[in-house]
Parts: C-alpha cells; sequence; structure tokens
C-alpha cells in the first residue's frame, strides 16, 4: 500500500493448486534390462500398458540387448520405466 499498490501480499489468500496444469502430457520412461537401463521412450500419458511395452520391445537399442536370449518378464511401472528381464 506503501508503495501505490491496491493490496498488501500478507494479506492476500494462497493460490490453489491446479491439478489439471501439472499432469505431463508425454512421459520419459527407461527402459531397463536385467536392470541396467538401456533405453529411454517418450510416449503419450494416456498411452495403455501393453502399446508402452511393445514399443519399448521394438526398439533397435533394446532389440540389441535381447538378441539371442529369452524374455522372461516385462513389467511396467506407471510413469518410471519398463523393466525387461532375460535369460
Amino acid at each position: 500500500e506503501v508503495l501505490g499498490k491496491p493490496y498488501s501480499i500478507h494479506t492476500q489468500p494462497w493460490p490453489e493448486l491446479d491439478e489439471e496444469a501439472t499432469k505431463e502430457d508425454i512421459l520419459d520412461l527407461a527402459v531397463q534390462i536385467n536392470g541396467k537401463v538401456r533405453d529411454r521412450i517418450q510416449v503419450p500419458a494416456d498411452m495403455d500398458e501393453e502399446a508402452i511395452k511393445a514399443l519399448a520391445l521394438s526398439r533397435p537399442k533394446v532389440q540389441k540387448w535381447l538378441q539371442g536370449k529369452e524374455i522372461k518378464k516385462v513389467r511396467y511401472i506407471p510413469g518410471r520405466l519398463v523393466s525387461i528381464q532375460v535369460g
């Protein structure tokens, strides 16, 4: 008020959090093979789990590490990574 502003900041309420503004449209996921990050993929946030797994398995960098090996398990941890176990 002394500086000519209409109000003092300490009398104002805290801003409200807009949940929609904090959601990401594109996710950056790590692709692990036997616990080591071998690639990264970017996918839309609304993409389903099976499509994400298929995309991760089709990547050339991942194919290089899977060559001649049997896939035992593929797990998707939402918003974080795709983990592939081979033997």
